[in-house]
């Protein structure tokens, strides 16, 4: 009885981190939505609140109609990543235009931009993740007009944390192309296995039948047999991986 193949489905990293830039992105949102209502409604700290509120209705319908193409690399695209970058970028720099005071820390969408972040580092690797996080950084500079200690320590951390994941990302790819091509050496060595189970029940007993006969008739037909042998020791040989060798010869098959 044959028994069953066995298949592998291929394993991947990215799946999770995708999974986890579409919550992060849903949370942080979330949070910035807080930020904003916390310090409008009991600080009332935003000199144009009207600015704020508008910015993060857009970016709650961006975030919720955008969950699809942060759910694999084929469909984050780079333009969708332009986009969300100039999303990003524009509410950094909307911040001091509702916060005119300058009373409210962070920006209008907050830790909701490290997602873009994130989501260069896993689609195209650490090396764009940290351009990414140069390009935050310097909008950031221009919206504090200046370093501060604050803004340096997150853009450090968005940046390291970018560059690390990107280049985990970067790794795993690189295994898991060394897995497929396993698995397709494996899949060749069943197939040929199987292949050889099949010859020897078939083509090689017909071989070894045509120079029984041969043998047994004489004159041309022995010929005959004799080049069936040869090729039954050849085919036995291309089974066994043996490819390039000499043929071995046998002794008759009585």
């Amino acid at each position: 009885m044959a028994k069953p193949e066995v298949t592998h489905e291929p394993v991947s990293i990215e799946r999770p981190l995708w999974r986890a830039l579409a919550g992060y992105r849903v949370m942080t949102l979330v949070y910035a939505v807080g930020v904003f209502l916390f310090h409008h409604h009991y600080h009332q700290a935003y000199g144009r609140p009207l600015v704020g509120a508008v910015y993060l209705a857009f970016l709650a319908v961006w975030t919720f109609a955008t969950l699809r193409a942060v759910s694999s690399a084929e469909r984050c695209t780079n333009r969708f990543l332009a986009m969300d970058s100039t999303v990003a970028i524009g509410g950094i720099l909307l911040s001091p235009v509702a916060d005119t005071h300058a009373q409210v820390s962070p920006t209008l969408p907050s830790v909701w931009v490290a997602g873009t972040v994130l989501a260069f580092a896993i689609r195209l690797g650490w090396r764009w993740a940290a351009g990414a996080s140069l390009v935050v950084g310097v909008a950031n500079v221009v919206e504090e007009v200046g370093l501060t200690r604050d803004t340096v320590h997150n853009v450090l951390l968005v940046t390291i944390a970018s560059i690390g994941i990107g280049y985990v990302v970067e790794v795993a790819r690189s295994t898991e192309r060394a897995l497929a091509e396993a698995l397709r050496i494996e899949a060749a060595a069943r197939e040929r296995e199987r292949l050889a189970r099949d010859i020897h029940d078939g083509v090689l007993q017909v071989l070894a039948m045509v120079q029984r006969r041969g043998d047994a008739l004489g004159g041309e037909a022995a010929e005959l047999g004799r080049l069936a042998g040869e090729q039954e020791v050849a085919l036995r040989n291309l089974v066994a991986g043996g490819i390039g060798r000499p043929p071995v010869a046998t002794a008759p098959v009585p």
